[in-house]
């Protein structure tokens, strides 16, 4: 797993979307659509951060794109994205399904290793 930005244990807001769009976007592919919500869900259960529907609100920004071939997440500064380059990120098949969100959980623990630490 990659390392983890430490500065990022101060992240209290996060918005999720797509590289193609938000949730709301009609243009948006179902997978993407499907994957954003999975990750809202399992940030929502995780509990340490809290969900922004406004990229201007967040800390951190999650980019999500779900392929047959690969699933990806990657979490951007929010303000810097999206020109920036991403802070972190991973990829894996099947990574950002519904109720099983195994990119999520990397995050999470990724999250949570730089919070012990503060």
């Amino acid at each position: 797993m990659p390392a983890f930005p430490g500065f990022l244990a101060n992240a209290r807001y996060v918005y999720v979307a797509s590289y193609d769009g938000d949730q709301f976007d009609p243009n948006l592919l179902s997978q993407d659509r499907d994957a954003i919500g999975a990750v809202q869900n399992a940030i929502q259960n995780w509990g340490k951060l809290t969900l922004v529907y406004q990229p201007s609100d967040a800390d951190i920004i999650i980019l999500v794109t779900s392929r047959p071939s690969e699933d990806l997440l990657a979490v951007y500064d929010a303000r810097q994205a999206p020109s920036g380059n991403f802070l972190w990120r991973v990829m894996g098949r099947d990574g950002l399904q519904s109720g099983e969100t195994p990119l999520v959980t990397q995050f999470e623990k990724g999250f949570e290793s730089v919070q012990k630490h503060k």
